[in-house]
């Protein structure tokens, strides 16, 4: 299911293709465990975040695709170095390969 967005009078929408994924990464933290608030620039983005999309999977050398080993919804951890940022309207959404997921939280 394509990831979507409105923006005035018109819809975006990500369809990622093959094995790509849209990601939309999970908020950081605003306070140390001491009660210190940071400013955006010293926080640390955290590499998790929720599925919204997913493609049609890996093309395989015999011309099938493999299947995908996670879904829309699914809560993961990926590489920070990764991504592919993408900003629609007011939010943030990362494509990367499937292979940049490293596991999935349950």
């Amino acid at each position: 299911m394509p990831a979507t967005a409105t923006k005035k009078k018109s819809k975006v929408t990500l369809q990622p293709i093959g094995d790509k994924v849209v990601v939309e990464r999970e908020e950081s933290e605003e306070r140390t465990s001491g009660g210190i608030v940071l400013p955006d620039s010293a926080k640390d983005k955290p590499s998790r975040g929720t599925i919204i999309a997913v493609g049609t999977g890996k093309l395989l050398d015999d011309g099938s695709r493999g299947p995908m080993q996670v879904k829309k919804g699914d809560r993961v951890l990926f590489t920070s170095y990764a991504p592919e940022a993408i900003q629609i309207n007011d939010g943030e959404y990362l494509l990367m390969s499937e292979s940049d997921i490293l596991a999935v939280i349950e």
